[in-house]
């Protein structure tokens, strides 16, 4: 799903689900594709499941988060306004 609130400040949620028990793997990178924060990386069970990302130590701009689950990959764009 898409991160929520965004825009945010200072953190924001997100939320993603599972349909079978996966390493899940969940980063932020900034906007020159440098590696930010890792949220999640462990394997999880089947189900929702949600990260709360702090981004209160940043600067304002646009973020990515990728989301990496066995074959699956996801990447959606964030925006921190201060």
């Amino acid at each position: 799903y898409q991160n929520y609130p965004n825009p945010f400040n200072p953190s924001t949620t997100i939320r993603f689900s599972l349909n079978k028990p996966a390493q899940v793997q969940l980063r932020v990178f900034n906007a020159l594709g440098e590696l930010v924060k890792v949220l999640v990386d462990n394997r999880l069970g089947t189900g929702q499941h949600q990260a709360v990302f702090d981004a209160s130590k940043l600067s304002s701009g646009v973020y990515y988060y990728q989301l990496i689950s066995g074959e699956f990959t996801v990447s959606k764009g964030m925006v921190l306004l201060k």
